[in-house]
C-alpha cells in the first residue's frame, strides 16, 4: 500500500448560504444543480468522485459526515467508499481525527500510510487532484509533518486565508506563517510575496494525525472515540492543529478553485437559467436564474441578476449581489414567524 493515497472528504456543513435549497437534511454537496461531460445532472459530490477516479485511482477515500448525511451520501456514490459518521458536529479537526482513527482502528491501517483530508464540494479542475497527489509524494519525501495544498491568488481576496511561504517559487514550500482574510491592500502585499490561498487540503503521516489525537486523551478504538467525541476541541484543523506545527509545507496549485457556498458562486457554473414550472423573461432578466421545485407556476420578468427559489421550505428572492449574506438572514426567519 506504499502508493495508494487515503483521501478524506469532508462533507459536514449544511449550506445555509444556499437556503431554501440546501438544508440540514439536503445539504448544497447533494444538490443536482451541476453537469458532467455528457451533460447529465451531478451534484459536487459525484463531481469530486469522478474527478478522484479520473485523476487518482490508486486513493482509498473515506468520507468524514454527519449521521444524517450517510444515506444521501449512499444514494449517490454507492459503496465507493468508507463512511465515517461523527456522533455530532464539532469542525474539521475532530473530524479529521476520527477518520485518522477509523482508518487505524477499522482498516488497520499502519502509522507511515499517507493521509490527504480535503473539503468533498469544492469545484475545481481535474488537475486539481494530480496535485492532491503531488501533496502525498511531498509528506512522503518528508516536506514537512503536515503539507497543505496552496491556490495561486487570481485577486487580492478578503473572504479567503492565506498561506504564506518562505520562498515565492519552487514545489514544495515551507510555509513561514498564515494570514486570515485580510483587507485588499494586505492581500495584495501577501500575493506579492508569493502568498496562496488556503484552502483547506490537509496531508501528513497516519501517525503524525493520531499523535495529535493523543493530546486530548487516551481512546482504545474508533468506537471509543465515537463515545468520546465531545472531548475533542470544537475548532478546525487550521486553527487547532497546522497554526501550531513545527513543520509545515505547501504545495502550489494555479487552476480553477472555486467555493459553490453561496448562491452568485453556484450560478456562475450552473448551465440553465430555469429548472422546474417556470416562465423566465429572458429580455428582461438578464443573468437571472430560477430553481423552482413547487406544483404551482413561477414568473419572473423585470428583475436582473437575482437567483429566485421556490421549495417546500420556503421562497428566495434575493440579488446574487446580496447572496452571501443570506446566512444571517435565514437566522432570523423564525423571529419573523
Amino acid at each position: 500500500m506504499e502508493n495508494t493515497i487515503h483521501i478524506v472528504l469532508l462533507s459536514g456543513g449544511s449550506g445555509t448560504r444556499l437556503w431554501p435549497l440546501s438544508s440540514d437534511e439536503r445539504s448544497k454537496q447533494f444538490l443536482k444543480v451541476l453537469r458532467d461531460a455528457e451533460g447529465r445532472h451531478v451534484s459536487m459530490v459525484q463531481r469530486a468522485f469522478g474527478q478522484i477516479a479520473r485523476m487518482v485511482p490508486e486513493a482509498d477515500v473515506t468520507v468524514a459526515t454527519c449521521a444524517d448525511q450517510e444515506r444521501m451520501l449512499r444514494l449517490q456514490v454507492g459503496a465507493s467508499c468508507d463512511v465515517v459518521t461523527e456522533p455530532e458536529r464539532r469542525n474539521t479537526a475532530p473530524a479529521i481525527l476520527l477518520a485518522c482513527e477509523y482508518l487505524r482502528s477499522e482498516r488497520g491501517l499502519a502509522d507511515d500510510e499517507v493521509v490527504v483530508a480535503m473539503p468533498i464540494d469544492s469545484y475545481v479542475e481535474d488537475s486539481y487532484f494530480a496535485k492532491v497527489a503531488d501533496v502525498a509524494r511531498a509528506v512522503r519525501d518528508g516536506a514537512g509533518d503536515i503539507v497543505l495544498l496552496g491556490v495561486e491568488p487570481t485577486y487580492p481576496s478578503e473572504k479567503y486565508g492565506y498561506i504564506v511561504p518562505e520562498a515565492p517559487e519552487g514545489s514544495p514550500r515551507k510555509v513561514s506563517r498564515f494570514t486570515e482574510k485580510p483587507d485588499a491592500a494586505t492581500a495584495a502585499e501577501l500575493i506579492a510575496r508569493g502568498a496562496l490561498w488556503n484552502n483547506c487540503v490537509f496531508g501528513m503521516r497516519l501517525g503524525y494525525a493520531l499523535g495529535v489525537l493523543a493530546r486530548y486523551g487516551e481512546f482504545s478504538s474508533y468506537a471509543d472515540l465515537r463515545d468520546r467525541y465531545a472531548e475533542l476541541p470544537k475548532n478546525s484543523f487550521d486553527y487547532e492543529v497546522v497554526e501550531g506545527a513545527d513543520s509545515v509545507a505547501v504545495v502550489p496549485y494555479a487552476g480553477e478553485w472555486k467555493d459553490l457556498g453561496t448562491w452568485n458562486t453556484l450560478t456562475e457554473e450552473m448551465t440553465d437559467a430555469a429548472s422546474g414550472w417556470t416562465v423566465l423573461d429572458e429580455a428582461t432578466c438578464p443573468d437571472t436564474h430560477v430553481i423552482n421545485e413547487l406544483d404551482l407556476p413561477v414568473v419572473i420578468a423585470g428583475i436582473p441578476d437575482v437567483v429566485v427559489v421556490a421549495t417546500t421550505d420556503g421562497v428566495l428572492v434575493c440579488s446574487k449581489e446580496q447572496s452571501p449574506r443570506l446566512k444571517e438572514l435565514v437566522a432570523r426567519i423564525d423571529d419573523a414567524r
